[in-house]
């Protein structure tokens, strides 16, 4: 585990952030939800824990969260003025999932994972150096 003290703003700077805490893991995941969250070809996130690492700088009463109706625990949290992700706390994880790319600087550790590979997008890029797991990695 890697101590971090990282800020993070949306799009527009109307909402910032502050995570003080353990940087748990960083994984590329390849989930059909969260290519659509990005629209892109993978969600890039970083875990910290505890949830308590999470505080709100500027813009808290902008955040909106959308919960996937079928999903046990997958939602959205976003700026509402410019739709940027931002941290999302996951009370059965004890953590805080960040979009690395939110953050204003990078985060101590690097990329250990590519998650749920097998739901990747044809066109989405390759794997490079980074493992790749069906699903989560095994432990």
């Amino acid at each position: 585990m890697t101590e971090v003290n990282l800020g993070g703003s949306c799009l527009c700077g109307a909402v910032q952030f502050e995570i003080i805490g353990e940087a748990q893991r960083f994984y590329h995941c390849h989930c059909k939800r969260c290519r659509k969250l990005t629209g892109s070809g993978h969600a890039s996130n970083v875990l910290v824990t505890p949830e308590s690492s999470l505080s709100w700088k500027t813009g808290e009463e902008l955040l909106r969260r959308y919960k996937v109706p079928e999903a046990e625990r997958f939602y959205n949290c976003f700026c509402s003025q410019c739709g940027s992700p931002m941290p999302r706390v996951v009370p059965e994880l004890n953590g805080v999932l960040i979009s690395a790319g939110t953050l204003d600087s990078d985060p101590p550790i690097q990329p250990q994972a590519r998650i749920f590979w097998d739901s990747r997008a044809d066109w989405s890029c390759s794997a490079g150096d980074v493992p790749v797991y069906s699903e989560y990695p095994p432990g």
